[in-house]
């Protein structure tokens, strides 16, 4: 028996066992999926072979993920592990590894005497938010100052650039998007 063929015959037991846990009978389970009570027996009994077909439906009735189903092993260490691109003027932690999508990234500003902005325009969207100091942010013809805890919000094809508002370090962290991505930030209302 092969690597595959004693995967596949792990799944029955372990559908089994995940359905008697859950207190469901056959019937029951065959209603929520759509699959017969003959084909759920078999299944787990090993007299018939899993597909997806089979896998998905089962997984979204017992609500786990499919890995749990076949006994899939892990993947690895969850933890990022990105290096850091440092410069004279800041600090970039890449938080994000995967290539599309919103890119996540804390950035650390070192501490340094005045700035002059230098704004520029790409294709994106970007969400900050400050962790610690005080961000300058030049954004068009607005000049504002975001202290911990407060966030913006911009398109970047409009000229932006953020700096230091004084001599020392600021924190925070930003995400970007392409065009046409934006951040999604829900609040609960005041009051409620």
């Amino acid at each position: 028996m092969d690597e595959l063929d004693s995967v596949l015959a792990a799944v029955g037991p372990r559908l089994r066992a995940l359905r008697i846990s859950r207190d469901t009978t056959l019937t029951a389970l065959s209603a929520a999926t759509g699959i017969s009570v003959s084909t759920l027996s078999r299944l787990e009994s090993g007299q018939r072979r899993p597909n997806l077909e089979l896998l998905l439906p089962l997984a979204k009735a017992h609500q786990v993920p499919l890995d749990e189903l076949v006994g899939a092993p892990t993947t690895g260490d969850p933890r990022v592990h990105l290096r850091p691109i440092v410069n004279k003027r800041m600090t970039i932690v890449p938080l994000t590894r995967r290539p599309g999508g919103v890119q996540a990234y804390k950035l650390i500003l070192n501490a340094g005497g005045p700035e002059e902005p230098t704004p520029q325009v790409h294709e994106g969207y970007e969400w900050i938010y400050v962790l610690n100091g005080r961000l300058r942010l030049v954004l068009g013809d607005t000049d504002i100052v975001l202290p911990p805890g407060e966030a913006a919000e911009f398109d970047t094809r409009t000229p932006h650039w953020f700096g230091r508002a004084d001599g020392r370090p600021v924190e925070f962290i930003s995400l970007f998007g392409r065009q046409g991505e934006r951040m999604h930030v829900r609040a609960k209302p005041s009051g409620s």
